[in-house]
């Protein structure tokens, strides 16, 4: 159980890297969950971690009502590490002292630590020709208060140009303060100091290896599931393929997998999901493919409103879906790909805002009769689905398919969805897909310009052009690629020109109802990235 595990968590002030956090930490291999600093002192006594850590958040930690945290947090002989506003916190409650400061600092700066401390060994001098125990590193800040006075029994480790206390440590009480964000890519030698605090100061084993979660999750769902019959509704995404899989593994043909195909995916996709799934593939599991695409495309002519349409296919979804259900007959239980970022931006877990209210988080739906709902990838983040799927046996073009909203291309179309748009985008995504792949696979498979998610979109606009010694009146395609860390923020990838022009000459020369090709360049913010 994930329960009987050795743990850090992450309690959270509300700051935006609190998910980031919990990754890292999950990167060397130690299990972490995140809470709200609400959360209890005796609920953490109860769970025993082997660490804390504080992160972030908007606050200033001095004034009346912002988050807190009891000094007997403290008290409990657990390592704590605070971050940022969590740094600030712990000092104040501890006999510090935190100001507003002249100079705000934010983005990377040359931090100076000290080496000999067992928070920063091994981190990197970037100076030429330096022999000493203090090492310049560039780390990630994002501040206006500062700590102006480091707390009793504290010794100052780091420090910068206009940080006097960028960190600082009582190794007698394992209490480690950081000013700046070791979480985020930025800092350059930060996931080598969350290594040795919840590695070394901590003493955690490492023994979160998706190998073994594989292993133990799929004897639990067996145990629990017993002679019963469980339901999945599956998308053909990497949650619910790799769900389909560790289930097909648990209990074989006790589960039936159904698979809405709304006519809104990718060209070939649903072809694709039917291959690994279906009759023909390697797993052993009841499937069963429903093609709706007519009724979606009924349901959503003339609905230009983004969230209209977002509605209606959801709705509809659930109206196929439930339809399917009932020739099936009772089950007992509903299988559901939640994984842990589904269950924090709910507002289940952590301090940080509600983001979206996700349909398999926080309540049953009415429209099946099952008994329960089992969710085996709850927490697990997507990394981490990813390489539970490799352990599965799934294909890569399966575990690493790119991010896909639930509406699918209906909301990659701006205005009314219709079969012809649909096509129009489905070839055109193809085409885009296909020329990247095979420019990066000329560059090695990973060029510095690869994006993290890529495709074509269909603009409403259309536009005067030639073709032959014609004139036409057709649609506009817009290209959109990103590089991103978090997909919380994004700036558009630098794929070469000299790509973009043969993904414009192929869309323009084969998709039909298409003269202009056009490549969106907005970061997010202030724009989001998908276009609906």
């Amino acid at each position: 159980m994930i329960s009987d595990r050795e743990k850090v968590i992450v309690i959270d002030f509300g700051g935006q890297y609190n998910q980031l956090v919990a990754r890292r930490v999950r990167e060397c291999n130690v299990y972490c969950e995140i809470y709200s600093y609400k959360t209890p002192l005796s609920k953490i006594k109860e769970m025993a971690p082997k660490g804390i850590i504080l992160t972030g958040g908007p606050n200033s930690c001095y004034e009346e009502g912002a988050p807190t945290a009891s000094k007997e947090l403290f008290e409990l002989g657990i390592p704590v590490l605070g971050l940022c506003y969590g740094a600030q916190l712990m000092q104040l409650v501890l006999g510090g002292s935190v100001e507003r400061a002249t100079v705000r600092e934010y983005g990377k700066t040359d931090v100076y630590v000290n080496t000999n401390s067992q928070l920063f060994e091994g981190v990197s001098d970037l100076r030429d020709n330096r022999d000493s125990d203090e090492a310049m590193t560039v780390c990630w800040m994002s501040h206006f208060d500062y700590i102006s006075k480091a707390a009793p029994g504290f010794e100052i480790i780091a420090h910068t140009k206009d940080c006097p206390v960028a960190a600082a440590q009582d190794v007698s009480r394992n209490l480690y303060a950081i000013q700046f964000h070791p979480e985020v890519l930025h800092t350059v030698d930060g996931k080598k100091m969350l290594y040795n605090f919840v590695r070394n100061i901590c003493a955690c084993s490492g023994n979160w290896r998706m190998d073994s979660f594989v292993e133990q999750t799929v004897a639990q769902v067996r145990e629990h599931v017993g002679s019963g019959r469980v339901l999945l509704a599956l998308s053909g995404g990497v949650d619910s393929s790799v769900l389909a899989a560790l289930l097909s593994r648990a209990i074989g043909r006790q589960l039936t997998c159904v698979f809405v195909d709304h006519g809104l995916l990718r060209k070939n996709e649903g072809d694709e999901v039917e291959a690994v799934f279906g009759k023909e593939g390697a797993f052993d599991l009841n499937f069963i493919r429903i093609n709706a695409a007519d009724r979606f495309y009924d349901r959503l002519a003339g609905v230009t409103e983004p969230e209209r349409k977002r509605k209606i296919i959801g709705e509809e979804f659930i109206r196929v879906f439930e339809e399917e259900s009932k020739k099936i007959g009772s089950v007992d239980y509903l299988a559901q790909g939640t994984i842990y970022p589904d269950v924090v931006e709910s507002g289940l877990g952590g301090e940080s805002a509600v983001i979206k209210s996700h349909h398999n988080v926080g309540g049953l739906p009415d429209y099946v009769d099952f008994k329960e709902i089992i969710e085996p990838l709850r927490y697990l983040f997507k990394d981490e689905v990813r390489k539970v799927g490799l352990e599965l046996g799934l294909p890569e073009n399966i575990v690493f398919r790119q991010p896909f909203p639930g509406p699918g291309l209906g909301i990659r179309i701006i205005g009314e969805v219709t079969p012809n748009k649909i096509h129009i985008v489905q070839e055109a995504d193809a085409i885009f897909r296909e020329e990247i792949a095979i420019a990066a696979s000329s560059e090695g498979g990973n060029p510095s310009w690869m994006p993290d998610q890529y495709f074509a979109a269909l603009t409403n606009m259309q536009s005067v052009g030639v073709m032959g010694d014609e004139r036409t009146y057709d649609y506009a395609v817009a290209l959109r690629a990103v590089r991103t860390v978090d997909f919380m923020t994004a700036e558009a990838a630098p794929i070469p020109w000299d790509v973009l022009q043969k993904v414009m000459s192929r869309i323009v020369g084969e998709v039909r109802g298409v003269n202009r090709v056009m490549f969106d360049l907005s970061s997010k913010p202030a724009s989001t990235i998908e276009l609906e």
